[in-house]
């Protein structure tokens, strides 16, 4: 098995990124993952460790859940892949489930194979219908590295090298309401937000700002895409994020745990009467392999379970319980901790310093948890793990959590 190791680390370094290989070396993360289970995860060697990044989100029963694992299967042996000219069961069944259990009238779905996929769909689909062009969206937002999604994401160190991406994009702080009122007009076709930033840092908003994000959208009869690709299906503790707020969209997007962590699927939700343009012109939008069986049967699979073992309580009350120890924690160490914040088993520990941050991930994974960065804030590192996390799991989290601090205080002393 260690030739085997070896074989990989050097096939990264030649063929696959050698700049990525070099700093999971540096992080001591470059370890070959074998198999996995639940909440733990082995590498080559036999080691263990509990998945407490799973997958920004996409892991949310855990890796290789077995209800959605025997879905699959059986769905292999009766037809992988759509003809694409015929009508697909599982598709159609998915888009039921999707209308029945997203908020508000949103009824009609695309179902494709990605976050940035569906970013994508939604912005053809807001410029199309109000037939605008002009896009707002956040600074520090994260929406996907696909050319349309690219534009809109608010990190400029992704989207200066591709410049010019999409004309008409516009920025704005994010829980800044005044800086949107100034900025949305009768040219603006949508708005898109995350509910919660992920990327960002785990950016929770105000507790009023989504509300009045939809008012100013209603006023200017500008479209609200809100990107619960993350945050979606029971990750913050209630189905949807936007329900916190009691806010609904007028298009919502959904990917990651969609597939139940066994298939790539996203999709791209809205009302009958925005979709009115798409079923009119069927072939404006489309996807040789969204929408496959494979991909639906996962993503039934997953919705079901979420309801079946009542996950989207049972990850709010144990997401209080991490969110509260953490912030123990936090005050032990607030030498070196900012802050920590998060809905549900969404969680970011802001660091003051952010090496202080790759040094508790290097312990965290000599400790047996695996934990990452948030992607356009290196300083918060965050905890997403399954939401079949037990709370003996979460104790042994903590315990291992607090080592590696105590860890980082002796290194930056």
């Amino acid at each position: 098995m260690e030739d085997l190791a070896k074989t990989t680390r050097g096939n990264y370094e030649e063929y696959v990124n050698s700049g990525l290989t070099r700093l999971l070396k540096f992080m001591g993360l470059d370890k070959v993952e074998w198999e996995a289970e639940a909440l733990t995860v082995k590498d080559i060697n036999g080691d263990e460790y509990l998945d407490c990044l799973g997958g920004y989100g996409t892991f949310i029963l855990g890796h290789k859940p077995p209800k959605v694992v025997e879905a699959v299967k059986e769905q292999l042996d009766l037809m992988p892949l759509s003809s694409k000219i015929l009508l697909n069961q599982p598709l159609a069944q998915l888009a039921e489930e999707l209308a029945r259990i997203t908020p508000g009238d949103l009824k009609y779905s695309f179902i494709c194979n990605s976050g940035t996929e569906a970013v994508e769909g939604a912005l053809k689909l807001a410029r199309l219908v109000t037939g605008r062009s002009k896009i707002i969206t956040t600074e520090n937002s994260f929406h996907g590295k696909s050319y349309g999604a690219l534009s809109v994401t608010g990190r400029e160190v992704f989207r200066k090298p591709f410049e010019p991406l999409l004309s008409e994009v516009e920025f704005v702080p994010f829980g800044d309401i005044n800086s949107l009122e100034e900025e949305i007009d009768y040219e603006t076709a949508a708005v898109i937000i995350e509910p919660i930033q992920g990327e960002g840092g785990i950016i929770l908003p105000p507790e009023d700002y989504l509300p009045q994000v939809r008012e100013l959208c209603d006023k200017y009869e500008t479209l609200l895409i809100l990107d619960e690709i993350q945050t979606g299906l029971g990750r913050t503790g209630e189905m949807f994020a936007c329900q916190h707020y009691e806010v609904t969209p007028d298009i919502l997007t959904l990917a990651k745990a969609l597939g139940g962590g066994v298939m790539p699927v996203g999709a791209v939700i809205a009302s009958a009467e925005l979709w009115e343009v798409f079923n009119q012109n069927p072939f404006l939008h489309t996807s040789t392999f969204g929408g496959n069986q494979l991909a639906c049967r996962a993503a039934l699979a997953t919705l079901k379970e979420i309801q079946n073992r009542n996950l989207v309580s049972s990850t709010q009350k144990l997401g209080d319980y991490l969110l509260d120890n953490l912030k123990e924690l936090a005050i032990k160490y607030s030498s070196v901790i900012q802050e920590v914040r998060g809905k549900g088993l969404m969680v970011g520990v802001e660091f003051k310093d952010e090496s202080y941050g790759g040094v508790l991930i290097s312990e965290l994974v000599k400790e047996g948890v695996l934990a990452a960065y948030t992607l356009n804030q290196q300083r918060v590192v965050r905890l997403e793990p399954p939401l079949i996390v037990t709370k003996r799991q979460l104790d042994s989290v903590l315990r291992k959590f607090d080592k590696a601090l105590s860890k980082v205080i002796e290194l930056a002393s």
